[in-house]
Order: C-alpha cells, then sequence, then structure tokens
C-alpha cells in the first residue's frame, strides 16, 4: 500500500529493446532503442501529458506500465509495487486498478459483440456481476459518459467515432479504476469530437477522482487537460514541467519547435515559424551525445560528443540539454 505522500506510480531508469533479426535464420542484426532510460512520478488525482512525434516511445512506455510489455531494464511501481515481479493472480488485481483507453475506437472494439457484451465482459470477470445488477451497471456507466442505456443492444458499427470512444472509455471505467492510460485518445476523432471527449474526460476524473498518463503527440491537445507534461524524443524525456511553465517558458529547442508549429486560430496573427530541419534519427543507429543535435540549430561541439543530464533547472522544470549549463560547456571547449 502507497505511503500518504508516495506517487502513485513511479517510472525509474525504464528501458525498453527490441532485436531486430533479419537473413533465412533470422539471426540478430540490430537493437532498436525504443525506451532509454526515464524517469518520471504520478501523483494521484493528477494528469502527466506525455508527448512527442510518432515512434518517440510514448506508446511503449504506457504499454509496459500496463505489464502488456516487459522491460529491458527499469522498473515500474505502483503503490510501491513493482508491476513487472507480480504473479498472475496480482496481475488480474492490477487490472482492475490500471486501464487504457485505445487510439483506434473501432479496432478497440469486438465488432461482433454489442456494447452490453463488452462492458459485461469486464463486469463479470472483475466484479462477478451478472444478470440485472451488470445491466444496471451498464446503463450507469454509458450515462456517465454522455451515451444512452438504449445503446447496450447495438453493435460498434452502429456508432460515430466519437460514440464509439465513449464507449471505450465507459469499459475503462467499468472496473473502477485508480489509474488510466490515455493511449492517443483523440487523435483519430474530428477537432470538434476532440474537444468534446477531452472535456468528458475532464469531468470523470473530478466525479471518480480518476489519475491520467495522457499519451499525445499534440501539444495542443494535452495543454487543457495536463497538470505537468513531459516531452519525449527518440526514447528520451527531454523536458518536463508544469504546464504553464512549458507553454509559457519551454527551454529545450525541441520543445520550442513544437510549440511553434501549433496553428494559430486566427488568419489575422502571424509569426515566425522555425522548421525542423533533417531526419527523425533512427532507432536502429542512434546518434552520439544528445540525439537532438543532428536537428537542433543551436548544437554545440558538446552536444555531438556527450550527452547531456537531465537536471532541475527551474524548481521542478526539468531539461536534458547543455545549453543550461553554459559555464561548463565554454571551459571545456576552451580546453580543447
Amino acid at each position: 500500500m502507497a505511503g500518504k505522500d508516495q506517487p502513485l506510480l513511479e517510472v525509474k531508469n525504464l528501458v525498453k529493446h527490441f532485436p531486430q533479426k533479419a537473413g533465412f535464420f533470422s539471426q540478430r542484426s540490430g537493437t532498436v532503442v525504443a525506451v532509454d532510460g526515464i524517469n518520471f512520478t504520478l501523483q494521484a488525482r493528477e494528469t502527466l501529458g506525455l508527448v512527442g512525434e510518432s515512434g518517440c516511445g510514448k506508446s511503449t512506455t504506457g504499454r509496459i506500465i500496463l505489464s502488456l510489455l516487459r522491460p529491458t531494464s527499469g522498473e515500474v511501481l505502483f503503490r510501491g509495487r513493482n508491476v513487472h515481479s507480480l504473479g498472475k493472480k496480482e496481475l488480474r488485481r492490477l487490472r482492475k486498478e490500471i486501464q487504457i483507453i485505445f487510439q483506434d475506437p473501432y479496432a478497440s472494439l469486438n465488432p461482433r459483440m454489442t456494447v452490453g457484451q463488452i462492458l459485461g465482459e469486464a463486469l463479470k470477470i472483475h466484479h462477478n456481476l451478472s444478470g440485472d445488477a451488470a445491466r444496471e451497471r451498464m446503463r450507469e456507466l454509458l450515462e456517465a459518459v454522455g451515451m444512452s442505456g438504449e445503446h447496450i443492444s447495438r453493435y460498434p458499427h452502429e456508432f460515430s467515432g466519437g460514440q464509439r470512444q465513449r464507449i471505450g472509455v465507459a469499459r475503462a471505467l467499468a472496473v473502477q479504476p485508480k489509474l488510466i492510460i490515455c493511449d492517443e485518445p483523440v487523435s483519430a476523432l474530428d477537432v470538434s469530437v476532440q474537444a468534446q471527449v477531452l472535456n468528458l474526460l475532464q469531468d470523470l476524473k473530478r466525479e471518480f477522482n480518476l489519475t491520467y498518463l495522457f499519451i499525445a503527440h499534440d501539444l495542443a491537445v494535452v495543454r487543457h487537460i495536463s497538470d505537468r507534461i513531459a516531452v519525449m524524443y527518440v526514447g528520451k524525456i527531454v523536458e518536463m514541467a508544469d504546464r504553464d511553465s512549458i507553454y509559457e517558458r519551454a527551454l529545450h529547442p525541441y520543445t520550442q519547435a513544437l510549440l511553434q508549429a501549433i496553428p494559430i486560430p486566427d488568419p489575422h496573427l502571424r509569426r515566425e515559424y522555425k522548421q525542423l530541419e533533417g531526419e527523425l534519427p533512427s532507432p536502429l543507429n542512434l546518434p552520439s551525445g544528445c540525439r537532438f543535435h543532428t536537428r537542433c540549430d543551436r548544437a554545440m561541439e558538446i552536444c555531438r560528443k556527450e550527452e547531456p543530464l537531465f537536471l532541475d533547472i527551474e524548481s521542478g522544470h526539468y531539461v536534458s540539454c547543455h545549453l543550461y549549463r553554459q559555464e561548463e560547456v565554454i571551459e571545456r571547449e576552451m580546453a580543447q
């Protein structure tokens, strides 16, 4: 059981490598570095936004937390217990406390099952509910996500994308979790529907005292739902701070570029847009030193040779960038 001040979730030095195989005998030809030594904590009833480009390792991180993947090294502690050291019975109990909302609301729902069967499956497995008690609970869940109890007998293809995602949210709520991992939950939806689902998640968080790890590739999406934001780049967290600090004073050049890419909803306002140059490094062949130096217009010699530390620069504002160790950098470059 977690202590009073203990985080609900702790991720410590998390690493996940995938062996790459090729050839007739499937010999190992390399290693895909998906997640490479990340650390963060998540307090109860907090929302942490995990943001980055596709392929940066954020979804892999979510699946490791759920114990759908095992880490190469590192730990995931939920209420002080390592989720990857649990037995089968303990892992089943963990499933009640940690749930996920998937990106594609159609692919994540079985097309051959009605809404009632989808929700009833979770209620039967984790709460042993069936019959009238289960149907009543299903109606409560559907009404909580803004749908009608009459939808129980319908199939997923009979709903819009936004409605299907609401069903996915109801399924996650069915087991009364403490933590929900939201894996790009609105990226497949229209912009107007995105706002509705985000507002729903906010309301449910308050009503059920939920904690969210909100995974997204768009900083504009996480702005209104997150308390803190962590920015990932090719397997590393490069900046982490509370929401206001990130949007008002981003420190890492990568975070600054992501913010500049957010469209301004006013055709009369214009701003200078700094486009990132170069390609995203391959996780099979990562650059030496800082991984962002191949696309950074402020890169120094030390950036190509030495990986920057992840430092607390401004009381809770963490960044991994040599630009914020200027004195040490200057001394080293003068000595060369």
